[in-house]
């Protein structure tokens, strides 16, 4: 038997008067996604605990059955882990975007939140603006690693690891000031760190050229979601089964390191909408002729159209993940000589609407080549909620999908 996985990031969403009051996953022509939902089981479900905060973390973490109430310690040391950095048992990876800020604002704090990708600034660019950063801000006990375009990391030994940031993608739009970190609960360190950190890169050259381009600039660090060093049971060694992960993300890659899963690096995989949907799946494919049993695609392009409000970018995404990913790996699947199971959801929503992740079930559809079930007709939020089927702790949908 073999098993795929595919999660469309932040596909779900809530209807947007643009589309006829429609939602993108209704909006979208996806014939792969409806004719394998009309045959599979479908329902809802909630990958992330209703007390924890609604990340691609703790939702990921669920969908591979590690329950992220035990498991969960921030994004950012797994995005460590992907990208190569050894943890000490006293260090605190801090997630680090860069990000813009309003300009015109004498004061730090009154700055507004513009985007927290910086028009998703190139990681050739990014990493000049982080070796400016740590020229002006590194010492012994606090360095930045570049990521992939505006994710960065910071390593900084003895730093809280349960500081309450708040996320850039929280705030679009709104003053910084009342979402900084503040002195009076121990933030002033990193507070200060933001501070110094605009002016650093407020006049960068990389930053000046940006602006002639008609591009935003990457003006100031923002710190969010810190954890210690990471930890999770062996993927094969609970399942019996050899697995592989496939995301242009760190913080994926990152579970799949820990998990010590299969990482597979697609050239031209960019976390945004436009990625290379085939080499995705060509990635899955062979992963599948080289032996492994499970293979779990992400695909980061519907959430950051969501979080950038890119109505028809995501209708787009949605589109390309079906006719290029998933017909391309089920037709394989179909000729390989072996019973197979596809499981589709999106880890959370991420509606335009509010540009930001919420806290809400996801449909899912689950599909096994030894049975025809009778499913809705479309693969939609609202099919999913009609049907009896809703998983209210994401963790189980593996018990479920990898059932004798």
């Amino acid at each position: 038997m073999k098993y795929f996985v595919l999660i469309p990031d932040g596909m779900a969403d809530r209807p947007i008067a643009a589309l006829d009051n429609k939602t993108p996953m209704q909006a979208a022509v996806k014939p792969n996604m409806d004719a394998l939902c009309k045959k599979s089981l479908c329902g809802t479900v909630l990958n992330v605990p209703a007390s924890m905060v609604p990340e691609s973390d703790t939702a990921n973490l669920a969908i591979l059955s590690y329950n992220p109430l035990v498991y969960s310690k921030g994004r950012s040391p797994l995005e460590a882990l992907s990208m190569g950095l050894t943890m000490a048992d006293d260090d605190t990876a801090i997630r680090c975007n860069v990000v813009t800020l309003s300009e015109d604002e004498d004061c730090y704090e009154d700055k507004i939140m513009l985007d927290h990708s910086a028009d998703e600034i190139t990681t050739a660019e990014a990493d000049e603006l982080i070796r400016a950063l740590n020229e002006g801000l590194s010492n012994e006990e606090r360095r930045l690693y570049t990521g992939v375009s505006y994710r960065h990391c910071l390593l900084w030994k003895n730093a809280d690891q349960k500081y309450p940031f708040d996320r850039p993608h929280d705030i679009i739009g709104r003053r910084i000031g009342d979402y900084l970190p503040k002195a009076e609960n121990g933030g002033a360190a990193f507070l200060e760190f933001q501070k110094k950190g605009y002016e650093i890169l407020k006049d960068h050259p990389i930053n000046l050229a940006r602006k002639e381009r008609g591009l935003k600039p990457a003006n100031s660090p923002w710190l969010w979601s810190p954890g210690g060093k990471p930890a999770l049971p062996s993927f094969s060694e609970k399942w019996g089964k050899r697995g592989a992960v496939i995301s242009a993300v760190d913080l994926i890659k990152g579970i799949g390191i820990c998990a010590g899963m299969e990482v597979v690096d697609v050239e031209g995989a960019t976390g945004n909408c436009h990625t290379n949907y085939e080499g995705k799946a060509d990635a899955a494919i062979n992963c599948f002729k080289d032996g492994c049993d499970f293979v779990y695609v992400h695909v980061e392009g519907p959430d950051e159209c969501g979080h950038r409000g890119e109505i028809e970018n995501k209708v787009m995404a949605i589109e390309k993940i079906d006719t290029i990913i998933l017909k391309k790996v089920y037709d394989y699947l179909c000729g390989c000589g072996e019973d197979f199971k596809i499981l589709v959801l999106p880890d959370h929503p991420t509606p335009i609407e509010i540009r930001t992740h919420s806290s809400e079930h996801v449909p899912f559809f689950l599909y096994d080549s030894r049975e025809d079930v009778c499913g809705p007709e479309t693969y939609n939020e609202s099919t999913a909620r009609e049907r009896t089927t809703v998983i209210d702790d994401g963790s189980t949908l593996l018990d479920i999908m990898i059932k004798d």
